[in-house]
């Protein structure tokens, strides 16, 4: 019950960040968000403050669970977790190489979650943004990618 209860709330968690990026971030939020759309050389961001609103929930939901012996709690804040560090390593380390590590993932999969994010950063403002999620991307961006590679 527990494993799937944090696959759920992995898989969840996207849909979550999907509307916090599209309502928040680029809605109230957007002084946290906007360095984020603005090239610079900075190492860090306004925008890595945000990972206090997923952050805190998951702490609280791993430990109160551990405190009261609550296994779904626990798988909840775990889900929570770990979909967080997913969310650094593509998009902080893959897509916007904070850290140098994968430059050269052909793969269809990363090649159209790059594709999306590229086209969600096209737009500087707040307005008229596109593809706010970051595991799951339109599937027109998953064809391009393959068909990047067969013309390789």
């Amino acid at each position: 019950m527990n494993i799937i209860v944090f696959i759920l709330t992995f898989i969840g968690m996207e849909f979550v960040a999907w509307l916090a990026h599209k309502y928040f971030m680029h809605g109230l939020g957007w002084f946290l968000h906007e360095d984020h759309h603005i090239p610079h050389k900075k190492k860090t961001e306004k925008n890595d403050m945000f990972f206090l609103i997923f952050a805190i929930p998951s702490w609280l939901c791993i430990m109160l669970g551990m405190i009261y012996h609550n296994g779904i709690s626990v798988s909840i804040g775990l889900g929570i977790l770990f979909y967080g560090l997913c969310y650094v390593f593509i998009h902080d380390v893959f897509i916007h190489q904070r850290i140098k590590w994968f430059r050269k993932a052909e793969h269809p999969y990363f090649k159209a979650i790059r594709f999306a994010h590229k086209i969600h950063h096209k737009h500087l403002g707040k307005e008229d943004g596109e593809c706010f999620g970051m595991l799951f991307v339109p599937r027109k961006y998953y064809i391009k990618a393959k068909q990047e590679n067969a013309a390789k």
